[in-house]
């Protein structure tokens, strides 16, 4: 069955499979009629360290190739182990061999597996949410001006050339994630968009997906709040939301999926995120279940 009108549906391939497999997930999230795709910006994630997962911009590339309508991100790239100038010049690549199709899902980054990889002391809550500002203020120039000299707390560039810049202009889109309210504040100055898993569910049980559910609402109430205090209409904002995040994966049935979109656009969001269905552990179900509540079924 179709899903219904609502939120623009996106899909997230994790970037596990070697490209002669994973090249038709892409084609196939696309043919379903979803609105945008996207796979995770980490060097290693939680559960699946120690499994196979390649790099995020290489396999954004190469979606781009296969693929001609899709809208393409990260969910969500993060300063942990990345650098604004060299990023910048990915995102503007990636942009180009997209044809413009190319959405920037950015955050402030965990204190998990990226925090850590490059031998640095992960910085303190706060000093995370600072730094994404930043990140996300450097970025805008870099990716909207052809030269950009800029000194900050956590990052620098000196007469950075970005030539010829984006093709979408005046940049690709930033959707910025923050659950918290520092960071739901950098969202509502800095984004396009906002972005977010609510807060995290303690088993897999309904009455905590109820409060999942009771927590986005909270959440949600949080980001109007906060764009009005930056002077935004928070009507005018992108909303996305993870539907993964609860305690029930989203295409554990068709019915658990509208179930979840209907929720989602009670609560004013534009967009929804579902996550290609794995084999086992996280994740885990029935490709068929996607198929089912493609656009296009």
């Amino acid at each position: 069955m179709a899903a219904s009108a609502g939120p623009n549906i996106g899909v997230v391939v994790l970037p596990q499979q070697r490209w002669a497999e994973a090249a038709a997930r892409w084609r196939a999230v696309e043919q379903m009629g979803f609105a945008h795709a996207w796979t995770y910006d980490h060097l290693a994630w939680q559960s699946l360290a120690d499994e196979p997962w390649f790099a995020t911009v290489p396999t954004l590339t190469a979606a781009a190739l296969v693929t001609e309508r899709i809208r393409l991100g990260t969910w969500v790239a993060s300063p942990n182990y990345r650098h604004p100038v060299p990023f910048a010049k990915d995102l503007m690549s990636l942009d180009d061999v997209s044809g413009g199709r190319f959405l920037l899902g950015v955050g402030a980054g965990g204190s998990g597996w990226d925090a850590a990889v490059l031998g640095v002391e992960a910085p303190s809550p706060g000093a995370r949410v600072r730094r994404l500002e930043e990140f996300v203020q450097l970025l805008d120039l870099l990716l909207t001006q052809p030269s950009t000299t800029w000194r900050g707390e956590w990052f620098s560039a000196v007469e950075a050339r970005m030539v010829p810049g984006s093709v979408e202009r005046p940049r690709m889109p930033f959707v910025v994630a923050a659950n918290g309210p520092k960071g739901i504040a950098v969202a509502a100055r800095r984004g396009d968009a906002w972005a977010t898993t609510g807060a995290p569910a303690s088993s897999d049980g309904a009455d905590d997906q109820d409060a999942w559910w009771r927590g986005v609402a909270g959440l949600v109430g949080r980001f109007e709040d906060a764009a009005g205090e930056a002077g935004r209409d928070p009507v005018a904002m992108g909303r996305y939301l993870n539907l993964d995040s609860g305690a029930v994966f989203s295409l554990s049935s068709a019915d658990a999926f509208a179930d979840a979109v209907g929720r989602a656009a009670e609560l004013g969001f534009t967009d929804v995120v579902t996550h290609w269905p794995r084999e086992a552990g996280i994740y885990a179900g029935d490709v068929r279940v996607l198929e089912a509540i493609a656009p296009n079924a």
